[in-house]
């Protein structure tokens, strides 16, 4: 007579069975050699890949930020467009008296931002003039809150730009140690003393009530 094993016992002697070969292999594997690893080195990704859009943000030569709404740089040039987007600028205080490039004004043009330019002639002591009224003018533009965010800039972001950034700061109250430390940071060893006298020297007392925002 045969004996008809359960289904229930042939599942148990599968999984003893199982148990069983799984023993012996780990038995074989302690007294293996084990392979050696080798890492292969991961592919670096593009910087642009791992930060995204920002990665392609360049800004201009010297460029900081002044107070809310207020930059200053050295000339833009067409690798720091995206950077100058993103900032939503309204207004550019130009402080060269060459006319602005093409290029840039078509950027301008394109991105609603409005050209302010106060013509500076950029020369080497001792021959330095520096025009006490067009200064003026500039700071009653940055300080004007319909014009902000704005960039202010000449070539290198150093004299020019220093001047009316040290001037704008004397509005603010900063210590004229301060303001110099500031200037000298941009300028570096192209410093001027005529820069800083005129800083020194420069009446704000015309600008006071235009101050409010900014103080």
């Amino acid at each position: 007579m045969k004996l008809e094993v359960m289904p229930k016992q042939r599942a148990m002697e599968a999984e003893q069975r199982e148990e069983a070969m799984e023993m012996s292999g780990l038995e074989l594997w302690k007294h293996e050699k084990p392979a050696s690893m080798v890492f292969l080195p991961q592919p670096m990704m593009p910087v642009a890949a791992v930060c995204g859009e920002e990665a392609t943000l360049v800004p201009p030569l010297n460029f900081a930020m002044v107070d809310d709404g207020i930059f200053r740089s050295g000339f833009p040039a067409a690798a720091n467009f995206r950077f100058l987007k993103s900032l939503n600028l309204r207004s550019i205080v130009y402080l060269c008296p060459e006319p602005y490039p093409e290029t840039n004004a078509e950027f301008l043009a394109k991105n609603g931002i409005k050209l302010h330019q106060f013509g500076i002639e950029g020369r080497k002591e001792p021959f330095v003039n520096i025009p006490d009224d067009k200064i003026r003018e500039a700071l009653k533009v940055v300080l004007d809150v319909r014009n902000q965010p704005l960039l202010i800039h000449c070539k290198r972001g150093k004299h020019r730009t220093g001047c009316v950034v040290g001037c704008l700061r004397k509005l603010q109250k900063w210590c004229l140690s301060s303001v110099f430390d500031e200037y000298q940071r941009f300028a570096a060893a192209k410093a001027r003393s005529t820069d800083q006298r005129f800083m020194e020297l420069f009446d704000i007392s015309s600008l006071k009530h235009l101050t409010a925002s900014h103080c």
